[in-house]
């Protein structure tokens, strides 16, 4: 049996999102550049990848993003962390209380980058089929020892922190998007105390 085949990306030196602000429900479009820290409103996005496919191959944008909240006393938690899909905004966008941003485009990319495609490995040969043991308990996983004869679990296991913790910020925003000042570049006004470009 063949599994879905690996699809050609094309990595982008830009990312676009859209953000609403829910107060006036003005939505703006905005660019930024892989690596690169915008505000908008209270959120701080850095997109650390954009992904998009050839022409030839079905359409898929995704963008890997971090997205921190600026509170009123200047603290930052990290409220998302993840893949944004350009095709499933409601999934995978970031909803705040104020503002809503969600990704719609990456631009710019000319880099295609092939993913290695692996020969089918040949099918396994089918195992005879073993009689039921009835004694085995229901809620045992199969070939395992049962719960009382397995060793206790040693090693830590990692996990990512909850949303919402506090982290520090790793660069200031290099742009300043306000929804409520009509105006300015690429979409929005850059912040009058010096943060646009």
């Amino acid at each position: 049996m063949a599994g879905p085949a690996a699809a050609d990306r094309i990595r982008n030196p830009t990312a676009v999102f859209a953000g609403l602000d829910k107060i006036t429900g003005r939505i703006i479009s905005f660019e930024v550049a892989i690596d690169e820290t915008v505000q908008f409103g209270a959120l701080q996005l850095t997109p650390r990848v954009c992904w998009t496919r050839p022409p030839t191959e079905a359409p898929q944008t995704t963008a890997f993003t971090e997205v921190d909240e600026v509170t009123f006393n200047n603290e930052y938690r990290r409220i998302f962390t993840g893949w944004m899909y350009a095709a499933s905004p409601g999934l995978h966008g970031v909803e705040h209380a104020i503002y809503d941003v969600w990704l719609t485009d990456c631009k710019g990319g000319t880099e295609l980058v092939v993913d290695p495609k692996e020969p089918e490995p040949p099918p396994p040969p089918e195992e005879p089929r073993r009689p039921r043991n009835p004694s085995r308990d229901v809620n045992q996983q199969p070939g395992l020892p049962p719960l009382e004869q397995q060793p206790a679990p040693s090693g830590r296991i990692d996990v990512q922190p909850p949303q919402g913790v506090p982290v520090a910020p790793r660069q200031a925003p290099s742009q300043r998007f306000f929804p409520t000042n009509p105006g300015g570049s690429r979409g929005g006004a850059p912040d009058p105390a010096g943060g646009g470009r």
